[in-house]
């Protein structure tokens, strides 16, 4: 059986991906000069789309560039792009760039805009992977100050995916000068420490995850008690736990080649998990 032929939007128009290029002087691929986003879709039922394209239009806004669509154009080509790929779990990807021109550090003020949106497959971790749990490593921070902005520059979480493969882990933690776990190279960080939902505060060190609003959304509903603060692994963690659109919730459960608590996933990670799937299959979300 063939592989099913699969349909990008590029500026305008959709077409096969194979065959879906951009100039050789994009500034996305000359300077990574751009945003992006991607958005989860479970059987038609889109994880926070209005948060998401509130995202894409402050980092599209932080850096300068003027969206090409209004957000309802862009909600509508979102579901198109869904209903034109053979996902019902799928994860769709939004990237922005300045466009193209002759290559200069300071942008031309009269370039369009490039945009792509694709649809993949959403992958989802085995009942295994969630029985076992993550492993994780931390290292200092080498990131740039402005990690609101969901900037397509993503060399620094690329050393950090490749440390954390070489060491035969899931995921690497970014660290601040103080010890503090500001999030990992894709996703957002949690701790529980004494009976407490504990994640750091968003600033320009951590990217507002729209998984993780909503996992503090879901633990406040269900009476959990959530702080946004500054923690670190010396303080006593009894579960640790990492969110993102691919990974919904999952537990980690050694860092650093140490165990969390008994090494095995907590009960408020796999609680708040059960209530993130059950959000991502409402028809509500």
């Amino acid at each position: 059986m063939s592989e099913p032929i699969l349909t990008a939007w590029l500026n305008g128009q959709f077409m096969p991906l194979e065959g879906a290029v951009v100039h050789i002087e994009d500034r996305g691929f000359q300077f990574a000069d751009g945003v992006y986003e991607v958005v989860a879709c479970v059987d038609g039922r889109f994880l926070d789309l209005d948060a998401h394209l509130a995202r894409l239009e402050r980092s599209c806004a932080a850096i300068r560039i003027e969206l090409p669509l209004s957000r309802d154009a862009l909600a509508a080509l979102v579901r198109q792009i869904y209903e034109r790929n053979p996902f019902s779990r799928a994860m769709i990807y939004i990237q922005i760039t300045r466009g193209a021109g002759p290559r200069s550090h300071y942008p031309a003020t009269s370039l369009s805009p490039t945009m792509v949106m694709t649809s993949r497959a959403l992958p989802q971790p085995t009942s295994e992977r969630v029985a076992q749990g993550y492993r994780a490593i931390t290292r200092p921070d080498i990131r740039w100050k402005h990690c609101e902005i969901k900037s397509i520059a993503l060399l620094a979480s690329i050393m950090g995916k490749q440390e954390a493969h070489d060491a035969e882990v899931d995921e690497t933690f970014w660290l601040d000068e103080c010890g503090h776990v500001l999030e990992g190279c894709s996703t957002n960080t949690f701790a529980v420490i004494d009976g407490t939902l504990v994640t750091h505060p968003l600033d320009h060190q951590v990217l507002g995850g729209i998984t993780r609003d909503l996992v503090l959304r879901l633990a406040g509903q269900h009476g959990l008690t959530v702080v946004e603060r500054p923690w670190s692994l010396s303080e006593g963690v009894s579960e640790c736990m990492l969110s993102s659109t691919t990974n919904a919730v999952m537990p980690v459960c050694y860092i650093d080649g140490q165990a969390i608590a008994d090494g095995k996933p907590g009960s408020t990670t796999l609680q708040l998990r059960q209530w993130l799937i059950a959000a991502m299959e409402s028809p509500e979300t």
